[in-house]
């Protein structure tokens, strides 16, 4: 357990280190979101607002303007939320391939430390890595909720967030531990990272809604973590504002609101529940790493071969 934990501390610190690395991966959460408030943001929430007044007959503009305003920060957050999940615990995973490719991993293989240790100290940092960089997030996202007047979520909903938070960077960071050991230029992780990094907020339908897409791609995307985790996020923290904003609404409205926005998933004509969206995300994250250890073994047989 001891060199679990000094594993874990020492890839932590060395991606915490690098200035850079740690700049880049809150830049680039930065943009995503300045991109969202200033320019998507405004639009879908304009959007909103006309669907409001279109279909609910005697509305006040200015409270409907209001309430679609947050919903759709709201909306966007929970989906930085999970981009963040992937990109920072993917850049702290980078330090793996970038030890291999610096000779660093041969010496560490030739250490009493069993490599299942070595796969924890990896992947563990990641993690926790990860999620603080996320709590972070949805701390400076609830502070600009709270000036903008609309106060903090409930403590069940912020706990159930950091809940998800814990369960998408665990399933990113063993999706990442697996994927790096395929790669063994840290070149080519940086590469890997940039089209992820921008793949990302398109397969979660961040940048355009889901009803943007064709039914065919919309089946494909369901099929990946990053859509469910972030359908996840937004059904349990936009759950009280939906019910605000669509007061007066038949329930017909709410249900096509959110499944073409993302916030519910169909399988055939039936949603997709919280519950099993969980265990989705649950069966990603563990035959990640059963695969993972797998290859680790096979690997370690052929080393000793040659």
């Amino acid at each position: 357990m001891r060199e679990i934990l000094y594993l874990t501390k020492r890839n932590s610190l060395v991606y915490l280190r690098d200035r850079r690395a740690v700049f880049f991966s809150i830049l680039s959460m930065l943009i995503v979101l300045g991109l969202m408030v200033i320019f998507l943001g405004s639009m879908n929430s304009q959007d909103l607002v006309a669907l409001l007044q279109q279909y609910g007959g005697e509305r006040d503009l200015a409270q409907d303007e209001e309430n679609a305003e947050r919903l759709i920060q709201m909306w966007t957050l929970a989906g930085i939320l999970v981009v963040n999940s992937v990109t920072v615990t993917l850049t702290v995973i980078g330090i793996m391939v970038q030890d291999e490719e610096q000779s660093r991993l041969a010496s560490f293989y030739v250490t009493p430390v069993k490599r299942g240790k070595l796969v924890l100290g990896y992947v563990l940092a990641a993690w926790l890595t990860g999620a603080a960089l996320s709590i972070l997030t949805l701390a400076a996202g609830e502070i600009y909720m709270v000036l903008k007047g609309w106060g903090l979520l409930p403590i069940a909903v912020l706990a159930a967030m950091c809940g998800m938070i814990f369960l998408n960077t665990f399933v990113y960071a063993s999706l990442g531990y697996l994927l790096a050991m395929f790669i063994h230029s840290y070149s080519a992780w940086g590469g890997m990272l940039t089209i992820v990094g921008t793949l990302v907020g398109f397969a979660g339908g961040i940048y355009l809604p889901m009803s943007a897409f064709s039914e065919r791609l919309q089946t494909v995307l369901k099929c990946l973590p990053v859509l469910q985790g972030i359908s996840m996020m937004r059904r349990v923290c936009l759950e009280e504002i939906t019910e605000t904003t669509f007061e007066g609404m038949p329930p017909q409205a709410v249900e096509i609101f959110q499944e073409k926005m993302g916030i519910t998933l169909t399988a055939g004509e039936e949603i997709i529940s919280v519950g099993a969206q969980f265990s989705i995300l649950m069966l990603y994250g563990i035959l990640a790493i059963g695969i993972a250890v797998i290859l680790n073994k096979r690997r370690k047989l052929r080393d000793r071969t040659n």
